[in-house]
């Protein structure tokens, strides 16, 4: 049974070449002083996240809701473990996929074809589960016989297309994603979000960060209302 627990977690963040003091009074401005600290060598500190305490289990559907700056990108990166912990522990159980930014690993001089393996394996595919699903993933982004020819040919609709349609075709137990992205025409919209849906409906446990509140409620059950 995956699930997804979080034991008083801060998380401070060094922000590297940045004059200190100049920092300080820009934020200071902002009202948000009390996110930064200094350290021991001056480097500045930002506390990303605050003693979070929270569990995750299968059949929850999280909204992460909040002011930009909140924190709902950096907890989707602890939760997927991109970031370590300052303090605190996480606990997980189940195969984790983060859909944080779908283009990653993407080679502009390879083809389409050989993007699809390189941004699957990166999501924790197979080779064997690669070559099952390049025809489905083929067939649902439209791109025909351009998937012949380096991505780097493709415009940025194209380009964005292959990543959705790689990043939707893994099986996840968590899958965390953050906003849900534009990926062409009205048509191709439709065939997306359908898509994304299917992709809900099989993993556990789901937690997505967005400003939609319209979608939040479509979608989730349940949410975690982030604030400074």
């Amino acid at each position: 049974m995956a699930f997804i627990e979080l034991n008083n977690v801060f998380l401070d963040l060094p922000i590297f070449e940045v004059h200190g003091r100049s920092l300080k009074r820009q934020v200071m401005r902002l009202g948000r002083s009390n996110a930064l600290a200094e350290g021991n060598d001056g480097v500045i500190i930002v506390r990303a996240l605050n003693d979070v305490s929270v569990r995750f289990e299968s059949g929850d559907r999280i909204g992460l809701i909040g002011h930009n700056g909140a924190g709902k990108s950096t907890l989707l990166r602890t939760l997927a473990g991109i970031y370590a912990p300052t303090q605190g522990t996480i606990s997980r159980e189940g195969k984790i996929v983060p859909l944080l930014d779908i283009s990653l690993g993407m080679d502009d001089n390879s083809t389409g074809i050989q993007n699809i393996r390189l941004r699957g394996l990166l999501l924790g595919m197979d080779d064997a589960e690669i070559r099952d699903k390049t025809a489905e993933i083929a067939e649902f982004c439209e791109l025909g016989d351009y998937l012949d020819l380096p991505i780097r040919t493709y415009s940025s609709g194209m380009r964005v297309r292959l990543a959705f349609a790689v990043s939707t075709a893994v099986e996840a137990e968590i899958l965390l994603l953050d906003e849900v992205m534009g990926v062409g025409d009205a048509s191709f919209m439709h065939k997306a979000q359908q898509r994304l849906q299917d992709l809900h409906s099989r993993a556990e446990i789901v937690v997505l960060a967005m400003h939609s509140n319209a979608e939040i409620r479509r979608v989730c059950n349940k949410v975690l209302w982030m604030d400074n």
